[in-house]
C-alpha cells in the first residue's frame, strides 16, 4: 500500500495533481482512491487531496490517509508542509515547494512569514522524531520561471518525488497521466515542466 498525502492552498492545482497520480497508478491495474478536504480552499485555505494506492496489487477499502501513514508528503509550500508533517511516517518522503504561499493574516499583518525558517523546523523535526525520513527541497521558481508560468507547480512536484526513486512510478507513467487527465491546451506546458524539473541540474536537496 502506497499513501500520499498532496497539501496545498486554493488554486494551486492539488486536486489535479491527485487526479493526476491516481491515474497513473490505475494504468498499472492498480486499486486507487482519492478523497479531498478542502475547507475554505476558494478564499486560500488548505486543501489535502488523499490519494491511496495498492501498490501490490491489494484493495483499498479507505480514501483517507490517517497521521502516522503517509509513505510520500508533496506540499505545494512550506507552510502547508509543516502543517501536514503528523500524516507523515517514519520513513516516508516529504516534498515541498521552496516558494511560500503568504497567509491573509500574515499579508494584513505586513509581516511575511519565513519561509526558510519553516524548511529549517522541518528539517529538525524530522531529525528528531523520524530520522529514517527525507526532505527534498524543490527549487520551483527556477523550472516554472523556465517553463514561464507557476501553474504547472503541480507537475513539477510530482516529478520531483517520483524523481527520487522511492515509488513505483515512473516520469514516462505521470506524462501519459498528464496526456489523459489534463486539458489537451495545457499538456505540452505541462509535459514541458516535467521534463524541465528532470533537467534540472541541482533541482532537490
Amino acid at each position: 500500500m502506497l499513501n500520499v498525502l498532496l497539501a496545498g492552498v486554493g488554486g494551486q492545482g492539488t486536486v489535479l495533481a491527485a487526479k493526476v497520480l491516481a491515474s497513473a497508478a490505475q494504468s498499472k491495474q492498480w486499486q486507487v482512491r482519492t478523497a479531498e478536504t478542502i475547507g475554505m480552499a476558494q478564499r486560500g485555505g488548505s486543501v489535502l487531496s488523499h490519494v491511496r494506492i495498492g501498490s501490490e496489487g491489494e484493495a483499498v477499502y479507505a480514501p483517507l490517509v490517517t497521521p502516522g501513514t503517509a509513505d510520500l508528503l508533496v506540499a505545494f509550500e512550506p507552510g502547508e508542509a509543516a502543517r501536514a508533517l503528523p500524516y507523515l511516517n517514519r520513513s516516508g518522503i516529504v516534498v515541498t515547494a521552496r516558494s511560500t504561499v503568504q497567509p491573509v493574516t500574515a499579508a494584513l499583518s505586513g509581516q511575511p512569514y519565513d519561509g526558510e525558517g519553516v524548511i529549517a523546523g522541518i528539517r529538525a523535526a524530522l531529525a528528531a522524531q523520524a530520522p529514517e525520513a527525507r526532505l527534498v527541497v524543490v527549487d520551483d521558481k527556477a523550472v516554472t520561471q523556465a517553463v514561464g508560468t507557476t501553474r504547472v507547480l503541480n507537475m513539477v512536484l510530482l516529478a520531483a518525488a517520483l524523481g527520487t526513486g522511492r515509488f513505483p512510478l515512473s516520469i514516462g507513467d505521470l506524462k501519459d497521466a498528464v496526456e489523459q487527465c489534463v486539458k489537451p491546451q495545457f499538456v505540452a506546458l505541462n509535459l514541458a515542466a516535467i521534463d524541465e524539473m528532470t533537467q534540472q541540474a541541482a533541482p532537490l536537496e
